[in-house]
């Protein structure tokens, strides 16, 4: 099988995430541009929860 070509160039995102990054280390954790808790506020605003969706029909 072929290997698979790296692409090149940034990936297109969010306005509201430009410039995030996120890495693996050598001892496996991960290591991000963005704090945690602004990733989480982010997800809140923009995705919807589909067990929450769920129960207010």
């Amino acid at each position: 099988m072929p290997k698979k070509m790296k692409k090149q160039g940034q990936p297109n995102v969010h306005d509201d995430l430009s410039g995030f990054d996120i890495k693996i280390n050598e001892l496996g954790e991960l290591e991000s541009s963005f704090s945690v808790d602004k990733i989480n506020e982010f997800l809140n605003d923009n995705v919807k929860d589909k067990k929450i969706h769920d129960e207010e029909e």
